[in-house]
């Protein structure tokens, strides 16, 4: 199991502004925690600032908690189902920090009073000041932290401290001097060490998924339980015809697109087939850092609007809606793009998610023509060609780049929308709705409302494919493909 530590930018900056003092001395807070639970990864997600009240903190040069400090605070925490934190900071240090001989003794010390209260393990962090980098460790027992991977800051400008111990900088291979040389080292060495996920692998996930590879990160999954097939050539470059026929899985072809297009010394292709709207692949979900969201369904949009809120993992997510006439020419078509963190509206708050419809999708009636033509609704818009999904992939990854590099300084945009008739693009004034039920549960982890359920359909589907003999001419050509390949990355290895 990893773990790591997330919380948002007001979260953080709250905690800044009690932390870094202006005589440069020490000082302590205390806050506390929630879990989010994925698969391989548990992370503590900061939910609430507890102030000290005078004379429950001692400043002088070092500084230091009082227990009447602690033991308040654990009891509020333990009122609320939380778990405890104790933060301090280390004046003008820079970078993950480790703990002093008498850090080591205030938090084992104090471990036993959270444990006891809160029935939760104590957190510690350490800022940094200098460059305003976290530390984090938790405490399971009194003898020995468990140190977490990364500290998350969830907001339009999205940042993040590593544990160069357990997740450490990569080497700048050659292929990646180009990309380098547009952000430089420093910030090559957090970009590539994300964790970036994307659901769906059709056109803009396919295209998604290699163009971060070729970026040089170290992990990217992939999540999809369908395979290709000969109507998704016209939309899925670099699938070919004897993917379709073998119906080989989305997930599959993207691996081997993806180690073909990666520039890390050492990639990682996650091939996930699965569904986000089961509560499967929402905790493989949370193993990750960043999530496309390349699906069209209400439904999983649903899911994943909930996750990046409830869980802080920024989702940023798009799509493509055209138009034709009646006698087939285009009429129009429009593409739009926006990340979900904290401080931009959700799916929900811009229009773009409707809740009844969620409810519709999980019943399959959004793609019964039946039901479609009894209710008066219109069909799903499902037309797609490459050229114009290339401009969808193209906004989803120039999000990505505004949130992790932060260019100007500024993180991510307002939602975007281009017009393609009149060649204009529109920045959204939409603000968060006041009752909004997601963004209301923001840092909620594992007591999210449930989205997701539990379903075969997909399992079925899956379990098929795996099943299914393919005549032997396929067979012989899959067998030759597999072992050109493998002389292929031979010879040039």
């Amino acid at each position: 199991m990893r773990y790591s530590v997330a919380m948002t930018g007001a979260t953080e900056a709250a905690v800044l502004d009690r932390l870094i003092r202006e005589d440069g001395q020490e000082d302590v807070l205390i806050a506390t925690y929630v879990l989010s639970t994925g698969l391989e990864r548990t992370t503590a997600l900061i939910r609430s600032v507890i102030l000290p009240r005078d004379g429950e903190r001692l400043v002088h040069g070092n500084a230091s908690f009082t227990s009447a400090y602690v033991l308040r605070a654990a009891s509020e925490a333990r009122a609320a189902g939380e778990g405890l934190v104790l933060l301090h900071s280390h004046p003008g240090a820079e970078g993950w920090q480790l703990l002093s001989r008498m850090d080591w003794d205030t938090e084992s010390e104090y471990e036993r009073v959270a444990r006891s209260t809160t029935k939760m393990p104590l957190l510690g962090m350490t800022l940094g000041t200098h460059d305003t980098a976290w530390s984090a460790r938790f405490w399971f027992d009194r003898t020995e932290p468990t140190w977490a991977e990364s500290v998350r800051s969830v907001a339009p400008t999205f940042t993040v401290t590593w544990n160069d111990e357990l997740r450490a900088v990569p080497r700048v291979t050659a292929s990646q001097e180009r990309t380098v040389s547009s952000w430089g080292e420093r910030a090559q060495g957090l970009i590539s060490r994300l964790r970036v996920l994307v659901v769906g692998g059709g056109s803009v996930g396919l295209d998604v998924a290699q163009r971060l590879a070729a970026t040089g990160l170290l992990t990217v999954g992939v999540m999809d339980f369908d395979a290709v097939e000969t109507r998704n050539l016209d939309r899925l470059i670099g699938a070919t015809r004897l993917d379709a026929a073998l119906q080989r899985s989305k997930v599959d072809v993207a691996a081997r697109l993806m180690r073909s297009a990666a520039t890390a010394s050492s990639f990682e292709v996650r091939r996930h087939e699965n569904s986000i709207t089961d509560p499967e692949g929402v905790r493989i979900a949370l193993d990750y850092d960043v999530i496309f969201s390349c699906v069209d369904g209400p439904w999983p949009r649903a899911v994943l609007n909930g996750i990046a809120y409830a869980d802080l993992i920024p989702v940023i997510d798009g799509g493509i809606a055209l138009d034709t006439f009646e006698d087939g020419r285009m009429r129009n078509g429009i593409w739009r793009a926006h990340t979900l963190v904290p401080g931009r509206p959700c799916m929900a708050c811009i229009g773009q998610l409707v809740a009844g419809d969620v409810a519709l999708d999980k019943l399959g009636l959004l793609d019964d023509a039946e039901y479609i033509k009894v209710a008066n609704r219109e069909a799903p818009a499902r037309q797609n060609v490459a050229t114009l999904s290339a401009s969808v992939s193209g906004a989803l990854l120039t999000q990505f780049v505004s949130l992790t590099a932060h260019p100007g300084r500024r993180g991510v945009p307002a939602p975007l929308r281009y017009i393609l008739s009149t060649h204009r693009l529109e920045h959204s004034t939409v603000v968060s709705g006041p009752y909004c039920p997601y963004e209301n549960a923001t840092a909620a982890g594992d007591r999210r409302t449930l989205i997701a359920e539990r379903q075969d359909d997909w399992r079925s589907i899956v379990a098929a494919r795996a099943s299914k003999k393919h005549p032997l001419r396929l067979r012989v050509l899959a067998r030759l493909e597999s072992w050109a390949q493998r002389l292929t990355n031979r010879m040039v290895g």
